[in-house]
């Protein structure tokens, strides 16, 4: 009676380490789903911004083209003859102050959008983040 009795606990707990594996098995299928989807919503995400980067840099280098060509124009017109009265007094004072305060602070080099901070840019730079499976693997060893 006692050898039945302690078969019967073996047999109950062989039981329960069974569900616990299916269940496990099934947690860990979901999380590898998960996994993947998230996987591939980073890489999508990591798409758009390089997508949107390359967006930026084409605007940015537009930009700094019509500040040259308005550039040029300013000087075309500073170095008119005062005398012709192409531009009256006043027009040049406003050109003028135009200049001072938009031309020459947009037109530094190497300036950049202040409206957007990059200072994220390698945060997500998909050089930086990579899933590393060592960890799988000595878990399983």
């Amino acid at each position: 009676i006692h050898l039945a009795r302690c078969l019967e606990a073996a047999r109950q707990r062989c039981r329960r380490l069974e569900q616990d594996g299916r269940q496990a098995r099934e947690q860990l299928a979901r999380a590898e789903g998960e996994r993947a989807a998230l996987e591939v919503k980073l890489k999508h995400a990591r798409n758009q911004v390089e997508v949107e980067m390359k967006k930026r840099h084409r605007a940015e280098a537009e930009l700094e083209k019509q500040e040259r060509k308005l550039q040029l124009v300013f000087e075309s017109l500073m170095r008119e003859p005062w005398g012709s009265g192409a531009l009256s007094g006043e027009q040049r004072s406003v050109l003028c102050a135009l200049a001072g305060r938009h031309l020459g602070m947009s037109l530094a080099p190497g300036r950049r959008s202040s409206a957007v901070d990059e200072s994220c840019q390698s945060l997500l730079s998909h050089s930086d983040i990579s899933y590393d499976r060592t960890e799988d693997d000595v878990v399983r060893s």
